[in-house]
């Protein structure tokens, strides 16, 4: 989700996420501004410093500030950084897969709200994650219900009359979390679910 749409969206403006069947659907970015119910079973579990990936406004990451462990918020729309420091966490605009601080030292990452999507490449973003943990770190991920076919789409925001470019977004079913895991190199994968959302642990 890049570029000028996702920026209005965070700022109000509607906007639609389409497919290339010409699918549409709408992008409800004000859900990630509040609290969501089963978002304290992942901020529960995350130890000191934690490094959110995809923090969108930041919703997360300043829930973690407030609660004292040290968190950092990175996404690539300056939009989505000015909102996470204004609800109060730190953040930086970065790609995930580019140069991130403390890379070897996070001790949690957090792919929340489906971010283990990024890139369309579960794997890949697996292990590009992996290589920012410190030994024995561990990443809280949002996946897809059991049963839900695991894919990659190419997807476009649309507003009206004006699209952005085509990029590829992975589904991830809780049903492949363990496999898609250890391609990833994660020997330990535990999957749970909490007010109708499914969580993994990867260890």
């Amino acid at each position: 989700m890049i570029g000028e749409i996702y920026a209005d969206a965070l700022a109000g403006e509607s906007a639609e996420i389409e497919y290339v069947d010409g699918t549409r659907v709408m992008l409800e970015t004000a859900r990630w501004f509040e609290p969501i119910d089963g978002d304290e079973e992942l901020l529960s579990r995350c130890a000191s410093p934690t490094l959110d990936v995809g923090s969108g406004p930041g919703r997360l990451t300043a829930a973690l500030t407030r609660r004292g462990i040290r968190s950092l918020g990175i996404d690539i729309t300056p939009r989505a950084v000015a909102l996470t420091r204004l609800a109060g966490g730190f953040a930086l605009l970065r790609d995930v897969f580019e140069d991130v601080p403390g890379s070897g030292r996070w001790a949690t990452a957090l792919l929340a709200d489906g971010n283990i999507g990024i890139g369309g490449n579960p794997e890949a973003l697996l292990h590009r994650v992996r290589q920012l943990l410190r030994p024995g770190g561990t990443i809280l991920a949002e996946v897809a219900p059991p049963g839900t076919r695991s894919r990659v789409d190419r997807l476009r925001l649309r507003r009206g009359p004006r699209a952005g470019d085509w990029f590829g977004w992975a589904t991830v079913s809780a049903s492949d979390i363990q496999r898609i895991g250890l391609a990833g190199g994660f020997a330990e994968v535990d999957c749970w679910t909490a007010h109708g959302r499914w969580l993994a642990r990867l260890h």
